[in-house]
């Protein structure tokens, strides 16, 4: 396959359980189209990463997701026994700044319907250090733990997370995908968008490329690499969206099963 051709979903286990079936999704927002015949499914236990350029309709997307956005066409169905079906980290959380740390996730707590075991929450992401600390005094990096913390709170089976490293230092970022790493590995299914590609390259089960509201690429990032005949995943997002978010001519997203 070159790369004027569609990346079609490469999977590498077909007994995986998938949790989420994304079908024929659009939204507009007045004459704008955001998304167009968005289609892809994602597994338990793996994490898939949203990339493209900005305005691609990254956000949009993982809004619908959580539902805090209803798509004008398409479906979004999410499966799964907890009473909490969506983890939603936002790109900027706020939380009230009075409160602790642990003040915060037990507050959340109280509005799922579910036991919350704060300490064991606040020791998954690596807060626990700081559960007494007020979150006015927290740095860029411990909000963006905590926004985590809270996404997991009700043991939702699939996690949303809107650049949980943006704009923070290496080592922090780091951090942080280590923490995405460990909740792959209890089997959560995570769904992030990002800008920083080599967290991609680190983490990601699958990439899916947006460009101008089109899925035009999910696979695994080595598939990426060699479908689109790049050394790597800023060439080959390149090569797939551009820098405008323009998608190429022949290029589309395969179906997404």
């Amino acid at each position: 396959m070159t790369a004027d051709q569609s990346v079609a979903t490469a999977r590498s286990d077909e007994s995986a359980e998938t949790v989420v079936e994304v079908r024929d999704v659009s939204r507009s927002f007045g004459d704008l189209s955001v998304l167009e015949d968005v289609s892809f499914s994602v597994e338990a236990g793996s994490v898939a990463c949203l990339v493209g350029p900005n305005g691609s309709g990254k956000t949009t997307l993982l809004r619908i997701l959580a539902g805090l956005l209803s798509p004008d066409d398409g479906t979004v169905s999410v499966t799964g026994e907890a009473g909490r079906a969506v983890g939603y980290l936002a790109q900027q959380p706020v939380f009230r700044s009075q409160f602790t740390v642990r003040e915060t996730i037990a507050f959340y707590g109280r509005l799922v319907d579910a036991e919350t075991d704060v300490a064991a929450i606040l020791d998954r992401v690596g807060l626990s250090t700081v559960a007494g600390r007020r979150v006015g005094a927290l740095s860029g990096g411990m909000m963006r733990l905590l926004g985590l913390a809270q996404a997991t709170v009700g043991d939702p089976p699939v996690l949303v997370l809107d650049e949980p490293s943006s704009g923070l230092d290496p080592m922090m970022t780091r951090r942080i995908t280590d923490v995405i790493a460990g909740l792959r590995q209890d089997g959560d299914a995570v769904l992030l968008a990002t800008h920083d590609l080599r967290s991609v390259e680190r983490i990601a089960d699958e990439v899916l490329v947006l460009g101008r509201g089109e899925l035009v690429a999910s696979a695994p990032p080595e598939t990426v690499l060699e479908e689109t005949g790049t050394a790597t995943l800023e060439d080959a997002l390149e090569k797939l969206a551009g820098d405008d978010g323009g998608v190429q001519a022949g290029i589309r997203g395969g179906d997404a099963a």
